[in-house]
């Protein structure tokens, strides 16, 4: 058997991680590099440091990035920085008020101008978001197999939908005649 020229075996190597599918999400090189370009409140100060640290800081989180939390991401689906579990997140509603969103470990709590709290849970083992308000839970819609969704209306009635714009029409067009029909 001969031997392998430890260069082909290098470039094989290093061309099967530069190639794969596994592209993780890059979240401490990406902490790193936020936190870079917003650490003073001058955009050339901030170059000028970003390009100080990049050759260090930055290559040591792009390699623990690719070689571990990029890993740990392939193999469990979640990388350990990218959580943003408990951070809240002012958000501005339809109505014009702001809404309070905390994200959950399986979903997010609202809560709104009034103070009441709404839940959207996320149930991994059914493939489900239900929301829960006043201590009702209430399936909002169920992932099936066959990559479309199954819809739970206003009226209880359940509609299966492709995951697409024309899904999303019918569901709000179904919606509106349920509201209008209702109101009458």
């Amino acid at each position: 058997m001969k031997k392998m020229n430890l260069k082909a075996v290098a470039l094989l190597l290093l061309g099967s991680v530069a190639f794969s599918s596994c592209v993780g999400s890059f979240s401490l090189f990406n902490k790193y590099a936020d936190w870079q370009t917003h650490m003073t409140g001058n955009k050339f100060v901030n170059g000028i440091v970003g390009i100080i640290l990049l050759p260090i800081v930055g290559s040591v989180c792009m390699f623990v990035d690719a070689i571990v939390l990029n890993t740990i991401e392939f193999w469990s689906g979640e990388n350990p920085l990218a959580s943003n579990v408990g951070k809240t997140q002012q958000v501005m509603g339809s109505d014009g008020k702001l809404y309070a969103v905390t994200m959950l470990k399986n979903g997010y709590e609202v809560k709104a101008p009034t103070g009441e709290l709404s839940y959207f849970i996320y149930d991994k083992q059914n493939d489900t978001w239900s929301l829960q308000q006043n201590g009702v839970t209430r399936q909002l819609f169920r992932y099936n197999a066959d990559g479309t969704l199954t819809v739970t209306m206003p009226d209880a009635q359940q509609l299966t939908v492709n995951a697409d714009q024309a899904g999303l029409n019918l569901v709000r067009s179904t919606v509106d005649a349920t509201s209008f029909y209702a109101s009458r």
